[in-house]
């Protein structure tokens, strides 16, 4: 972090030791101010620290568990469980979990780190390497274009598109609900799915 904010923020832990200091007390104001001073610098460091936002409860879960861990592991020759660790802070094991899970709030990478030594012009980021095509997400689209075009249907035709694809009835069924034959059904349908077709290519 920049030194200068540092700065600032443990001159604020100094005024609030001058504020508070009791000459009546035989202590040394150094003794006094420094709990002040380094107390502001360790609120500054938690609170911008993290690459995401945590409650404090969490942020400060995150520092008694690193502490746990070390002094278990020590102890153990081992990585501690999550039973062990509940034990060591007397919390539940549900607990250890959250603040195992908030702690990998505390850093984040970019997407655009490199993911290989390659020269720059030719180095793939992580970006690159991660996630995979949503198939769905053509099918958003389309609707995103088709939702205006069938406001433009008459009545007639939007019914049509609604008991074909909306309630899934077979063509026979619908001329049985429209009164007509199955045939006309069928020359409504491929006329109606035509005009939005050619409306959707328009709109792209």
């Amino acid at each position: 972090d920049d030194m200068e904010d540092i700065v600032q923020v443990g001159t604020i832990g100094l005024i609030k030791a001058i504020d508070r200091f009791d000459l009546t007390r035989e202590v040394e104001f150094s003794t006094f101010a420094i709990p002040y001073i380094l107390g502001e610098m360790k609120r500054f460091f938690r609170d911008t620290g993290w690459a995401v936002h945590v409650p404090r409860r969490l942020q400060e879960l995150r520092s008694d568990l690193a502490k746990a861990k070390e002094l278990l592991h020590n102890k153990l020759d081992r990585d501690p469980t999550v039973r062990e660790l509940s034990d060591h802070l007397n919390l539940s094991e549900d607990e250890v979990i959250e603040g195992i899970v908030a702690a990998n709030g505390y850093t984040a990478g970019s997407l655009d780190t490199p993911a290989d030594s390659a020269p720059a012009e030719q180095s793939r980021t992580v970006a690159d390497l991660i996630g995979e095509e949503d198939p769905a997400m053509e099918k958003v689209e389309n609707l995103q274009t088709l939702a205006p075009l069938m406001e433009k249907l008459n009545a007639r035709e939007h019914r049509l598109i609604e008991l074909r694809f909306g309630q899934e009835l077979t063509q026979a069924e619908i001329g049985a609900e429209l009164g007509v034959s199955q045939m006309h059904v069928s020359r409504l349908l491929s006329r109606t799915l035509s005009k939005l077709r050619a409306g959707m290519l328009t709109e792209r």
